[in-house]
């Protein structure tokens, strides 16, 4: 799928979590065709180096990083590590998830710190990280992924949708916060995305059908089409949009 040029993209530092697969690695690809230079975090090593081998191979500068999000000593020793690589980060894009299912009434306040910790929690502590960066440069862009989950009244993942409520006002108090240094601040609410872990985890004929009642487009969206939305929050061109949250779900909200 071919994306529009951005030409002050080229040559910037981009810094991706949760960049091994999915919609994460739709962003690190997409990113690299625009010859920026790319950093991305995961957990899932082998994946993640198998996208560098591919991306590298075409001529891409793409790094991995391993580190889990929850454990924040780790995220900030790799947003470390990939800063020594691409330089100053302008451009951080939240993207990690994990929209796993849970019935209310067995959650423990385990469990729920630890959905805290993976859907929303690493978001803030990216932003505080790369902030300094930013502040320097006299711009900067940040886009903070939430879900439609929560405006469409999902059932069976109240943590999960309490998370990802969360990231809008997160998005907004930054936005508010450092507005005044040039950094934009952005939330994108996906829907429901074609990836392989929702064909692993959660497509069904019967939820198919439900969601394509439910959507304008008649049809998946794809990581793809998510990317491409995130380059332009991203880049120059977008250069008014900032404390807001966009919702790329193919009209299903």
């Amino acid at each position: 799928m071919a994306h529009a040029i951005y030409p002050d993209h080229a040559g910037r530092s981009v810094l991706v979590t949760g960049g091994a697969s999915g919609i994460g690695a739709a962003i690190v690809r997409a990113f690299a065709g625009q010859k920026s230079r790319v950093g991305f975090i995961d957990i899932l090593d082998a994946p993640a180096e198998a996208l560098v081998r591919e991306l590298q191979g075409s001529g891409a500068e793409v790094h991995f990083a391993h580190a889990d999000l929850t454990d924040i000593a780790a995220l900030r020793a790799a947003v470390v590590a990939l800063r020594a690589r691409i330089g100053p980060i302008a451009v951080l894009v939240n993207n990690a998830a994990f929209d796993e299912r849970h019935a209310t009434e067995e959650v423990t306040p385990q469990q729920w710190d630890a959905l805290m910790a993976v859907n929303l929690r690493h978001q803030f502590f990216a932003a505080q990280a790369v902030l300094p960066d930013m502040k320097a440069a006299g711009k900067g862009a940040i886009v903070n992924f939430a879900s439609i989950s929560w405006m469409a009244g999902m059932g069976g993942m109240a943590v999960y949708t309490a998370a990802k409520s969360a990231v809008l006002g997160l998005t907004r108090s930054l936005a508010r916060d450092y507005g005044p240094h040039n950094i934009r601040v952005n939330a994108i609410a996906p829907g429901w995305i074609l990836t392989e872990r929702q064909k692993e985890k959660w497509i069904t004929p019967d939820g198919e059908r439900r969601m394509l009642e439910a959507q304008c487009l008649k049809r998946w969206i794809v990581p793809e089409e998510i990317a491409r939305f995130v380059l332009f929050l991203a880049s120059d061109d977008a250069s008014a949009c900032t404390s807001q949250h966009y919702v790329v779900d193919g009209g299903w909200v």
